[in-house]
Formats: C-alpha cells, structure tokens, sequence
C-alpha cells in the first residue's frame, strides 16, 4: 500500500472508532511508524509501505482506535518547545500547564526575595521599594510526573536550584530520563514523597499542577483521559479541589518571607482555592486565565 492510500484508510479507521481529530493522529502515528516528519508525508505520497511498516502502523491504529492516548503509543509529547518522554505512569504534559512556566518566569523577571526597603542597609537615602531581579532561585515542584515544570525551569533559569517531588516511583523514573536527556539532570533533585513531606528546608518559589479533577467527573472525561492516564495524577479528591488545602498549608510553611506560590487550577477551581489564599499568610493574589479565558493559574506571596 503506497502512503497516501494508508492515510487515507487510517483516517476513515479512526473516524469509525470515533477518534477526536482523525487526521492529526493518522498522520502522528504514521510519522512514529516511518520515523519521519510531517513534511515527508506530504514529499512522498506514494512511497509504498513495507509489509513489516503496514503491520506496525496497524498497530498503533488498533491501539489508538481502543482509546490509548497517541502519547502513550508514541512515547512523546511537546511542552515548552522540548520532546518528553511519556509513559502510563506519568500525566501527559498539556498546553495550559505552560502558563505555570509563563508565571514563573515573569515573577522572576519582576524579582523575589526581599524588597531593598527591608533590608538594612545602615544609610541615610533608602533604596525604592522594589524587588530585586532574580534568577538564581531556590524552587520546589510538587507532583512532579514527567518532570515538565522542573526540566522546563531549569532550562529558563539556569543559575536555580530545583526541587521535584513525587510520590510515584515510576513517575520519578520518567522525569529523571527526561532531566537526562535534556541535561538537566545535575540541577535538579528527585525525591520520592508526598507534598512536601520529605524536605525541611524553605524556598524562594513554589509550584505545582495538582491533581485537580473530581471523582464525581470521570464519567465526563474523554475515555483516553478516564481510562488510561494515571489516577492519582488526576483525582483530587470527589469534588477536585480537596487537594489544594493541603498543598497550600504545607507551602506556607516551606516558603521564605516574599516567597512565591504558583499553583495551576482546573476548570472550577478557582472558588473553591481563592478563599484559602485570603487568610493572613497570604498577599498579593493573581490568577492567569488560558487562551480559552478559563482561570489557569494563581500565584501567592507568602508574607
């Protein structure tokens, strides 16, 4: 079978099965099956198949048609222009936990640590209330899964000190392969627990994507979601937000005066996350919308 004429079948394939945006994902796996690029598909439609490629791109159809996600099958997925290694044991990396990174990075161009006026600095003329730039910040990321926000801020913040927590054996597994691969590997430190449990030491920053969907939701989730992407990364709790007051008291404790809390919400988070960042121990509350104008991310000052 030449090349166009597979597309072409593999496209009618996953329609039938029911597969959200059939094309995209006949052309991904056809590009995993014939190690190629999008741009050799179009140059050479009618290159024919071995009978070894057409067994294989079978395959992953059948795989993708039972409602594997296409990440799962190919063993890859984008985030913030680098290539992850994914695996079932780790939540595949989404567009929006990219607005965390956006946060981070503007928080840090913005500065952290304390402001010149609290410093003493035994003069007469005091320096303008403002903070100063940082780069070289000590940032913790809990629920680490792939390791995508930790590889994504070492990467942009090269003079950090990175922290990744997980309470997943295999997930850590994956996000130390991918620290590796993207060397990063000497910058950051693994470790293997719940929330912040496993670590006595304060931070200039502190992020986190939560399990954030609702038990009392599964049923709504895409079958590729429900069905196939690891459960303890996804549920937090029955109602989604339980997991939030947890995360949020244990940050306020690990975090230095003027540190920063960045946490990535699901769809109807925010209600239920902003009133715990009201009491005391909190200042200076924000919340980022995605491109879809859903409330994505809020961040927190520790006072």
């Amino acid at each position: 079978m030449i090349l166009k004429d597979a597309l072409a079948s593999a496209i009618g394939r996953l329609t039938a099965a029911h597969v959200g945006s059939p094309r995209l994902n006949a052309e991904l796996l056809l590009m995993f099956t014939l190690g190629c690029d999008r741009a050799y598909l179009f140059a050479h439609p009618e290159r024919e198949l071995t009978a070894e490629e057409q067994i294989r791109y079978d395959e992953t159809l059948t795989q993708r048609g039972g409602g594997i996600p296409a990440q799962y099958i190919t063993g890859h997925q984008e985030f913030w222009g680098m290539d992850f290694i994914v695996t079932p044991a780790v939540l595949i990396p989404r567009p929006e936990t990219e607005h965390v990174i956006e946060t981070v990075l503007e928080l840090c161009k913005a500065g952290l640590g304390p402001r010149t006026s609290d410093l003493k600095t035994g003069t007469e003329n005091q320096t303008p209330d403002v903070r100063r730039p940082k780069s070289e910040v000590r940032i913790i990321d809990i629920g680490t899964g792939s390791g995508c926000i930790a590889i994504a801020l070492a990467k942009e913040l090269p003079g950090s000190t990175i922290f990744a927590t997980d309470i997943s054996s295999p997930a850590l597994a994956v996000s130390r392969r991918n620290a590796a691969r993207h060397k990063v590997a000497n910058q950051i430190q693994f470790l293997e627990g719940n929330l912040l449990d496993m670590v006595a030491t304060q931070f200039d920053l502190i992020a986190s994507n939560p399990p954030y969907v609702g038990r009392r939701e599964a049923e709504t989730l895409m079958r590729e979601v429900r069905d196939h992407e690891p459960e303890i990364a996804l549920y937090g709790g029955e109602e989604g937000y339980e997991f939030y007051a947890e995360l949020i008291t244990q940050a306020a404790m690990h975090l230095k005066p003027d540190g920063i809390l960045i946490l990535e919400l699901g769809h109807n988070s925010l209600s239920a996350v902003q009133p715990i960042l009201d009491a005391p121990t909190w200042t200076n509350v924000g919340v980022t919308n995605d491109l879809a104008g859903i409330p994505r991310v809020i961040a927190a000052e520790r006072l």
